[in-house]
């Protein structure tokens, strides 16, 4: 089993920075990628922005591709989500997973509010 546990949500206005922060802990060797997601107010859950943890390879959505930096730090098992530059569409929220060898993984759901 992996436990995720996010942190760093909050409100922001429009155009400012928020950083969030994922640490896993348990089966960490099993995990191949940890990513983030977000599901806003009546919409489904997409993805954000995923990274391998072997060679830091990283994918985008569209929508966040110049604004949001997903990186690793495998020595603290914690990944972050960069986010500049923010909009009310990026209001949503937003969800650490982790897929392993056999089983994907969710954190509890960080909120991000941005007010314009």
């Amino acid at each position: 089993q992996v436990q995720l546990v996010e942190s760093g949500g909050g409100l922001v206005q429009a155009g400012g920075s928020l950083r969030l922060s994922c640490v896993a802990s348990g089966s960490i060797s099993s995990i191949r990628t940890m990513g983030w997601y977000r599901q806003g107010p009546g919409k489904e859950r997409e993805l954000v922005a995923r990274v391998t943890v072997d060679g830091g390879s990283t994918t985008y959505a569209d929508s966040v591709k110049g604004r949001f930096t997903i990186s690793r730090d495998n020595a603290k098992n914690t990944v972050y989500l960069q986010m500049k530059n923010l909009n009310a569409e990026d209001t949503a929220v937003y969800y650490c997973n982790a897929v392993g060898w056999w089983n994907a993984y969710w954190g509890q759901g960080a909120q991000v509010t941005v007010s314009s």
